[in-house]
């Protein structure tokens, strides 16, 4: 059986991939959320109040990443194609932004991927929406995630990734473009 087709959305905080994933899954497809978001929300109640700052964060959120990806695949396998928030890269754009070294687990993650092309090279940059709505786990800036957004792009660029930009607009719209983009590739 062929391994599915894993495609990644990227792109700013607050863009709306979390959103335009809970629509692709209410589609049928297999969707796999952000890891960070839920290591910042379990680490929060436990009373960390920014989980981002700890020196192992980024290696949680790289774990928690490669454990997802193995589950997909070993509970998803017959789906031709699975949706991913976020990848190793955008870890990887994470901790350059922060200006964190790349620790080991990150860099073998990040090899990995990039020997097995495990992600297809079409990735799907979401645009920002034009404003950000602030919650627990996102404190960033609008301009400070436009900054990151940057990163993403370079990062997903400099491994050979091309970017399918999805512009702001209704769900329906961004939704209906990705899969379009789907079985065109």
């Amino acid at each position: 059986m062929p391994e599915p087709r894993r495609y990644v959305l990227t792109g700013a905080p607050g863009a709306g991939k979390t959103t335009l994933l809970e629509a692709l899954h209410h589609r049928g497809h297999v969707t796999v959320r952000e890891a960070a978001t839920d290591i910042i929300t379990e680490r929060q109640a436990r009373g960390c109040a920014e989980p981002w700052h700890e020196p192992d964060f980024v290696d949680a959120v790289t774990a928690l990443q490669s454990r997802r990806q193995i589950d997909a695949t070993n509970t998803a396998r017959h789906a031709p194609v699975h949706l991913y928030d976020r990848s190793p890269l955008c870890t990887l754009a994470l901790a350059r932004y922060q200006g964190r070294p790349i620790a080991p687990a990150l860099a073998a993650e990040v090899d990995r991927i990039s020997r097995h092309r495990t992600y297809q090279r079409s990735v799907f940059l979401i645009s920002p929406l034009g404003f950000i709505h602030h919650t627990a786990a996102r404190r960033i800036s609008y301009a400070d995630s436009l900054a990151f957004a940057r990163v993403h792009e370079q990062v997903y660029e400099a491994y050979g990734h091309h970017l399918v930009h999805v512009p702001a607009g209704p769900v329906s719209q961004r939704v209906a473009l990705i899969e379009r983009s789907l079985t065109r590739d």
